[in-house]
C-alpha cells in the first residue's frame, strides 16, 4: 500500500543533526512513531517525504531548518532579572538550563542562554531553531 493522505503510518527513526548528534528516536521512547497523514501532527516537509513509500521501505530525509522550526529569532532572546526568579533558584542557573516560563498561552520552555550577575538571558526559540534537522525511517505499517 503506497502512502497517502489519510494513512496511519507506524515507522521507526532516527533524528540527528547535521554534525551527528542524535536528538530523538523511536528506539529512546521505545516504541514506534505513529500518525495519520494530514492531521498536521509533524513538520510538514516530514510528512510530503513520506507520502508515496511503503511498509517495509527505508529513507533518509534532510530537513533544511527554514522548513523544520525555523531560523533563531533574536527577537525571541529575553533578558530577566534574577531577582524575578525564586529565591532559591538564583544562585543555581546554569547555561543550557531549561524553565518553565507562563504565559496567558500557558507554560513555555525557555532555555538559559547566559547568566550574569544581576539577569539571566532566556532563549525562546524552539531547541531546535537553526538547525537542519536528518532523519532515517523505516515505514513499519500503513494502515
Amino acid at each position: 500500500m503506497v502512502i497517502e493522505k489519510g494513512n496511519k503510518v507506524k515507522m521507526e527513526y532516527e533524528g540527528s543533526l547535521d554534525n551527528g548528534q542524535v536528538f530523538d528516536s523511536s528506539e529512546k521512547h521505545g516504541q514506534l512513531f505513529e500518525f495519520t497523514i494530514g492531521e498536521g501532527k509533524v513538520i510538514p516537509r516530514f510528512e510530503s517525504a513520506i507520502i508515496g513509500m511503503e511498509k517495509g521501505q527505508e529513507k533518509t530525509i534532510k530537513i533544511e531548518s527554514k522548513d523544520a522550526y525555523g531560523e533563531v529569532k533574536p527577537e525571541l532572546m529575553r533578558k530577566v532579572p534574577k531577582e524575578q526568579l525564586p529565591e532559591e533558584a538564583r544562585d543555581k542557573v546554569k547555561p543550557g538550563m531549561v524553565l518553565g516560563m507562563q504565559t496567558p498561552q500557558g507554560q513555555i520552555p525557555a532555555r538559559i542562554a547566559e547568566v550574569g550577575e544581576e539577569d539571566i538571558t532566556l532563549d525562546l526559540n524552539h531547541p531546535l531553531a537553526g538547525h537542519n534537522l536528518n532523519f532515517k525511517i523505516k515505514i513499519v505499517d500503513v494502515e
